[in-house]
């Protein structure tokens, strides 16, 4: 205990650097987690979570009562998942090399900036920018080619609309990330492949696409945790939550939140999120147990 407090005396300036960012941890993430003995109780709210009665597994049965629906929503849960992390990876990736590769330095900056605004909008007012497109009365969409689709009807034009929008939303802050990488590149390394004759394709694919792929790695397992999980806003707000468009555009977090406006059973919400948090761990620890195997230095532990 001694050589820890005095070690942390010691950098005591990177503790406080780090304390806003441990309490937010601590407070967010942590401590919610007293919540979870919710997935195992009866709530009542009278009686509060610790004092309401316990009922086992009754809250699971309730998630897997409806098997069509359990079974829907978990596909199109990892469906969108597999979709989002690989279209998003590849974009993100040939992005950040297009503007790292840019010559007009001055327009590469504008394009990243003007890349990054979209993240910044909600999906409250994105279902606004969707629906002026979509609208079969008045979309842009259908009075520009004339036709007369019912999009908001018709559900299996909803994986390609939901994945153009969230790559319109994610991608352009995704590749800032591959582009910090990009510019720690050693520039000697190009200098020696174009006086070996190396034309930029060549040096794209040995030098730029290898220092890439560790971070490629770490992003890809660190995504691999939230495989159960889905942004609510895109499926519940941009679908405008259309029932018509359940069989395609239904996930787990959607599904959750239209029991909790009609049911308000949050022992059932917190038996999900338990249920999303051991899948995604389990399959973090498989997929970075791979990793590891096949390439170490690259595995997060």
């Amino acid at each position: 205990m001694k050589d820890f407090l005095q070690n942390t005396w010691k950098h005591r300036a990177h503790v406080v650097m780090a304390l806003p960012a441990f309490l937010i941890l601590l407070f967010f993430s942590y401590i919610p987690m007293a919540g979870l003995v919710m997935a195992f109780k009866s709530f009542d709210y009278s009686k509060g979570i610790w004092t309401s009665p316990w009922n086992g597994i009754e809250n699971f049965k309730f998630l897997l009562a409806s098997k069509s629906t359990f079974i829907t929503m978990t596909k199109n849960t990892l469906m969108y998942y597999v979709i989002f992390t690989a279209l998003g990876t590849f974009l993100n990736v040939v992005i950040a090399i297009a503007i790292d590769q840019c010559v007009f330095k001055k327009a590469s900056k504008a394009m990243q900036t003007v890349m990054i605004i979209p993240v910044f909008i909600s999906y409250a007012a994105v279902q606004f920018i969707v629906y002026a497109y979509l609208s079969t009365d008045t979309g842009i969409l259908n009075n520009t080619f004339n036709i007369a689709t019912r999009f908001y009807s018709t559900p299996k034009a909803w994986p390609w609309i939901l994945t153009i929008v969230k790559m319109w939303n994610s991608v352009g802050y995704g590749s800032v990330l591959y582009m910090s990488v990009l510019a720690g590149i050693d520039t000697s390394l190009y200098e020696a492949a174009e006086i070996d004759g190396a034309n930029k394709w060549q040096q794209i694919r040995h030098i730029t696409l290898p220092s890439l792929l560790p971070m490629i790695t770490v992003m890809l397992l660190l995504s691999v945790g939230n495989i159960m999980r889905s942004d609510t806003g895109l499926f519940y707000q941009v679908t405008r939550n259309s029932g018509v468009l359940y069989s395609t555009t239904q996930v787990i977090d959607s599904y959750v939140l239209n029991s909790i406006f009609k049911n308000s059973n949050f022992g059932f919400t917190a038996a999900t999120t338990f249920f999303q948090s051991v899948v995604g761990l389990f399959m973090m620890l498989l997929a970075n147990g791979l990793v590891r195997k096949i390439a170490p230095e690259n595995s997060l532990f």
